[in-house]
């Protein structure tokens, strides 16, 4: 996401309010930022998991830790990067616990690290299936991604995050970020084109039932 220098100027002073906030543990503060973060949050781990009562857990858990290490947050970076960060951290220590693959080993074996250019003209792919597409049609073939694509699509098209800003969230060099994100726009529209085709299929059946 492009600011101003104007608007990034706004980001700035917001984001050191926000860390000056949150070393005296201004509870006021903290209710704010719950109220304003809350649903971008849970939908980054409701993508991240896969299940609501997973996602509703770690949800209740980053803000804990926000309230346990708000001094850590010193405001130069965006306060929604680093709740992401806080996050992804989460469900990767939970993934260990359950004896799971981590995000970064839960990837497709053929990725490499080969960079892509991002094409800056015109709506992405991903927007074009915003314009045309039903949202939940695309919430259900997100969920059917690799973890690590779902994530940075997330990230850059719900958060609109910077592929930097992304990188950073992550720990993945910017190149990675970059394959990530063109994989998964490569395996939206024929996982959306197959989950058409179900439903047209069903409809068509239960058509036949009903005559």
């Amino acid at each position: 996401m492009v600011l101003t220098a104007e608007a990034a100027k706004q980001v700035e002073r917001e984001n050191a309010a926000i860390a000056r906030g949150l070393k005296r543990q201004d509870p006021e503060l903290l209710d704010q930022l719950i109220e304003t973060y809350q649903h971008r949050l849970m939908r980054y781990l409701m993508f991240l998991t896969g299940k609501r009562e997973v996602a509703e857990d770690l949800f209740q858990e980053v803000w804990i830790r926000v309230l346990r290490r708000g001094a850590q947050y010193n405001g130069k970076a965006r306060f929604d990067t680093w709740i992401f960060t806080i996050a992804r951290n989460l469900v990767i220590d939970l993934s260990r616990k359950r004896t799971m693959a981590s995000l970064d080993e839960m990837r497709d074996g053929g990725e490499d690290e080969r960079p892509f250019e991002i094409v800056q003209e015109g709506p992405s792919p991903l927007e074009q299936f915003q314009y045309r597409e039903n949202a939940a049609e695309l919430a259900t073939v997100m969920l059917t991604l690799e973890p690590s694509y779902r994530e940075v699509l997330t990230l850059r098209f719900h958060e609109e995050m910077s592929l930097e800003e992304i990188a950073t969230v992550t720990r993945a060099p910017l190149s990675t970020v970059k394959s990530r994100l063109y994989r998964g726009l490569a395996s939206l529209k024929p996982q959306l084109l197959n989950l058409r085709a179900e439903r047209r299929a069903a409809e068509a059946k239960a058509c036949e039932v009903k005559a």
